[in-house]
């Protein structure tokens, strides 16, 4: 049934200062308001901001998101992968390839680079939000809360940066098309599936654009509770199943019973990491400046990024370790580590550090009004998520590199497709729209949003022929790939192709 607005129950009477006679002109328009806030944001009603976004279709009509077709002048995706091996450790990027040349699939997570030169050549509403910048269906998935509730939200913000929204659903939803191919499934299962994630972003986001701000802001997608008011009982109370099991494995494998014996041993008086290389091993002096000082200045400047009540917790532990731990995909390659910190003998504490370097959206988005990109990230992750890890901080390390902080596999749970079905697929895929819809509605202007979307599936269907056209770009640029591996134009350790 088609929404022509939002339902009364939704409307909120904001209370203002009168502006005249009720507020209106003669013409019965709203007058402007002689007050603008301390913002410097004129008030307009929701009503109002979504008309402003419909008023955007004719610059930039919603037929015009329709489609891929590359420009005649699109760059090499395989020199914009070597480009971005700037400043990685060079021993790792040869990992890095080996996994993006597994598949298409996992070659599309490690080429953010490449689709964000490709999005700045598509039209765009001009609506910009706190964009994840790398907006694939792996980065989404389960954590827990500082209140140890696991809810279901966008999990990594590496390359996040104020965008045009549509930037972060066309990757997305590309996601889905190219995981649907991936798992090898009838081109009109992947039409649907990809429908259907654009129908529930815009779905809602037509919701947020008339919550109460606050209601806006304190939402979330709890794990153990979530419903899907269109989806399949069957497949939504299945993936409830899935989550539920993954949930009650993560409790069992608390950091003292499970992280401390498989990632520790003792040597002498002092717990050390084990080394397990090429993914986890010690750097030297050369590779990780302040090594000699037990990266005191680092640590200090990290304490300083937290909170003052988090400071207090944090001076609780004593720093013992640290060592390269190689993540992701596209990840790798970046100085990544894992620092052990203890309390007490049974009592520790695991901080991932990953480098924070330069969006990849950063050329076509504009730069980050952040100095530090680790800072960059933390921000982002406040913005987008609801709720963020309690130990959440950043620092810059003495060789200039920027990092951010937070715990490690804090009931951490990602998504393995392999054995998905169609439903399967269809449920996650409105999972991450719906996540993704209410963190671009905390930083943006949902109703804007929403107006310039409408209600009806011309914006739908304009995303998914996208998406659907880019799926087969991507195995292009795959194929490109694959091929400079086995031209020795690149190097690939267990490589996929």
């Amino acid at each position: 049934m088609k929404k022509t607005g939002p339902p009364k129950a939704n409307r909120v009477t904001q209370d203002r200062k009168p502006r005249g006679k009720n507020g209106m002109d003669k013409s019965g328009k709203r007058k402007p308001s002689g007050d603008v806030p301390s913002t410097g944001i004129p008030y307009l009603t929701a009503d109002e901001r979504a008309a402003k976004g419909r008023s955007m279709r004719e610059t930039v009509p919603r037929a015009s998101q329709a489609g891929w077709t590359p420009p005649a002048n699109r760059r090499d995706p395989v020199e914009i992968l070597k480009e971005s091996n700037a400043g990685r450790i060079l021993d790792l990027i040869p990992i890095r390839f080996g996994r993006m040349s597994a598949s298409p699939f996992a070659f599309y997570r490690g080429a953010a680079a490449i689709m964000a030169a490709d999005l700045a050549n598509t039209p765009t509403s001009g609506i910009r939000v706190q964009a994840c910048g790398d907006a694939h269906l792996m980065n989404f998935g389960g954590f827990a809360t500082p209140e140890r509730n696991v809810i279901f939200d966008i999990n990594d913000l590496d390359e996040t940066l104020p965008a045009p929204f549509e930037w972060d659903l066309k990757r997305l939803a590309a996601s889905v098309v190219i995981a649907a191919e991936h798992l090898a499934l009838p081109r009109s299962d992947a039409a649907r599936v990809v429908t259907d994630l654009v129908r529930e972003y815009r779905e809602r986001m037509f919701d947020y654009a008339w919550m109460r701000a606050l209601d806006v802001w304190y939402d979330r997608i709890d794990v153990q509770k979530y419903a899907d008011r269109t989806g399949d009982p069957a497949v939504v109370a299945a993936a409830r199943k899935r989550f539920a099991a993954r949930i009650e494995t993560e409790q069992r494998k608390s950091v003292p019973d499970h992280l401390y014996p498989k990632f520790v041993s003792q040597e002498g008086e002092r717990p050390r990491i084990k080394d397990e290389p090429p993914l986890i091993f010690h750097p030297d002096e050369k590779l990780a400046p302040g090594l000699s000082t037990g990266y005191s200045e680092a640590l200090a400047s990290y304490r300083e990024s937290l909170p003052e009540q988090t400071r207090t917790l944090f001076d609780r532990f004593q720093f013992f370790d640290m060592a390269v731990k190689v993540v992701g995909v596209g990840s790798v390659g970046t100085m990544c580590g894992v620092c052990l910190f203890l309390a007490a003998d049974n009592d520790p504490l695991f901080l991932q550090v990953k480098e924070a370097r330069a969006s990849v959206l950063e050329p076509y988005a504009g730069k980050s009004k952040h100095a530090n990109h680790g800072q960059r990230v933390i921000v982002g992750q406040r913005l987008m998520q609801a709720a963020s890890d309690v130990f959440l901080g950043w620092t810059r390390g003495q060789n200039g590199r920027d990092f951010y902080i937070r715990q490690l596999r804090d009931m951490k749970l990602s998504a393995v497709i392999e054995d998905w079905d169609m439903g399967m697929l269809r449920q996650y895929g409105r999972m991450c729209a719906h996540a993704l819809a209410r963190a671009h509605a905390r930083s943006g202007d949902a109703a804007m949003i929403a107006g310039y979307m409408g209600s009806g599936h011309t914006f739908d269907d304009a995303i998914s022929e996208f998406a659907t056209e880019y799926c087969s770009q991507n195995r292009s640029d795959y194929r490109a790939f694959i091929g400079a591996i086995r031209e020795g134009r690149i190097k690939a350790m267990g490589e996929g192709g």
